[in-house]
């Protein structure tokens, strides 16, 4: 199934096609589930990038002046191509990423919402109408595309990653280059395909392939890209703000996070606990909104410590549809945590399950670590406010509501939150007093919507917000429009 799903080697998507980088060098793609090369990866250069700049610039008059509603019947038409073809798409991320197949399809499901909403705000559209102080004149406020977007998604939910930056963008007039991660690199440019069956013209999006360093830095230093949108950690966020902040281009950033998950002393602790290990380990980890810190009130901290620690034991690591979670992405992030771990050990944190790599039977070439829960962890520890991007979570036992929240602030990040409790009080000043961009109560830590804005709050982000309709807002650029009549020339 394999030969057949997934290819030897990928290549770019430029004009409409796969294009492989001259000298012709390749970057090898490995199977996180074996360790076994799955495919080889062309290395993309400062060429590739003028290539496809140069097409995305060349295409821009053209799809922006496409109508808005021509634009959005390409995207609902992607969309239902997305579903008819959820096995195929679900195959790919599946031998990517080493997750289920079943959660890859539930993923792609997300993905095909996404356009279907954007298609559905292309009917509206919205910009403003209003008043103006002066006689005689109107006044408004009207949408107008960016310009050439470059898009740099992570691995951890590939297409959706595609699907949440790539959507808004084409919707609101943009063309549109897709740095695709190296750990994913086959998923966008499948995407690419699917756009092209939808309909969408040559040369208004491009794939491109290779390492940051290379690929992505001729990317953002390009004076022809308007707008840079990207998901991933907080340090490469960092150097691209410092790389496009000269040239003002418009920027997008969501980064780490280090997400409290609150356990007050009223809270249904068995739905709590169920939430708590969810939060923690779906997708091995591997997402930003994951629950890394749980923080729990001291008179109940024993009783959900133990329960916690049974539900983890319980839960099943491997790719296939009956397993929890499956591995890290690859064998530097497993080397990571790991390393992470012992030094935390070296500081006294307690690892109360887990811990390690798993090295047995199936998992012999893998990179597969056991869910880890960990005890002891200090506002002081190194391994605090540090994301690990993996299954690994510390427990941390507060006196009162009061002290969980501060110690739920207590971190250099604010992505998303969680509590668990039945007091509506507690609800609403914890909603009041979280920093963070995200609140869940009495659920998981993850789970955004298509129709909701998604972002955080101090290092876990510059204030944007992607998707719902705000991401509308970030894609287009506002134009305020006055416009004087004379009643006497009537």
């Amino acid at each position: 199934m394999a030969d057949k799903t997934y290819p030897k080697k990928i290549y770019h998507w430029i004009e409409d096609r796969e294009i492989e980088s001259s000298p012709g060098d390749f970057i090898p793609k490995i199977n996180p589930a074996d360790g076994r090369l799955l495919s080889q990866i062309t290395r993309g250069n400062e060429k590739d990038v003028d290539n496809a700049v140069s097409q995305a610039e060349k295409k821009l008059t053209e799809w922006k002046n496409t109508p808005i509603i021509s634009r959005a019947n390409i995207l609902r038409q992607a969309s239902i191509l997305l579903q008819k073809k959820r096995d195929e798409i679900a195959q790919i991320v599946h031998l990517e990423t080493g997750k289920s197949v079943k959660d890859a399809l539930a993923e792609t499901d997300g993905a095909a919402e996404l356009g279907f909403f954007y298609a559905g705000e292309g009917r509206r559209f919205y910009g403003k109408v209003t008043s103006s102080a002066m006689p005689d004149r109107s006044a408004m406020i009207i949408r107008k595309p960016v310009g050439v977007c470059a898009l740099i998604i992570p691995f951890n939910t590939p297409i959706a990653n595609v699907a949440w930056k790539s959507f808004p963008s084409l919707l609101c007039g943009n063309t549109v280059i897709l740095k695709a991660s190296s750990d994913t690199p086959y998923t966008p440019v499948w995407f690419a395909k699917i756009l092209k069956e939808a309909g969408l013209p040559e040369g208004i999006f491009s794939v491109l392939q290779g390492k940051g360093v290379e690929v992505g830095n001729a990317l953002l230093e390009d004076e022809r890209i308007n707008l840079v949108s990207f998901t991933g950690s907080e340090e490469t966020g960092r150097l691209i703000a410092q790389k496009v902040s000269s040239r003002f281009v418009k920027l997008s950033l969501e980064l780490g996070g280090k997400n409290p998950f609150v356990v007050c002393d009223d809270a249904d602790l068995d739905k709590a606990s169920d939430f708590a290990i969810s939060s923690a380990f779906s997708n091995a980890g591997q997402r930003c909104a994951s629950a890394s810190r749980i923080v729990v009130f001291s008179s109940i901290y024993e009783k959900f410590k133990k329960m916690l620690i049974e539900k983890a034991k319980n839960l099943k690591v491997g790719i296939s549809d009956s397993d929890n979670l499956g591995p890290v992405i690859n064998e530097k992030q497993l080397n990571k945590i790991l390393t992470a771990l012992q030094q935390a050990k070296k500081e006294g944190v307690k690892i109360l399950i887990g811990g390690y790599r798993l090295t047995e039977g199936k998992f012999k070439k893998g990179f597969f670590i056991s869910p880890t829960i960990l005890e002891n962890v200090t506002v002081k520890s190194d391994i605090y406010d540090c994301e690990l991007f993996g299954p690994v979570t510390s427990l941390h036992k507060v006196r009162d509501f009061k002290e969980a929240v501060a110690l739920a602030n207590n971190s250099s990040y604010g992505l998303t939150s969680a509590i668990h409790t039945n007091n509506n009080n507690r609800i609403q000043e914890f909603i009041k007093n979280i920093q963070a961009g995200v609140v869940s109560v009495n659920g998981p830590t993850y789970g955004s919507e298509p129709h909701l804005p998604f972002g955080g709050v101090k290092q876990s982000g510059n204030g944007t917000r992607e998707p719902g309709i705000e991401a509308l807002d970030f894609y287009s650029d506002m134009q305020t429009v006055y416009v004087k009549h004379d009643p006497s020339a009537v």
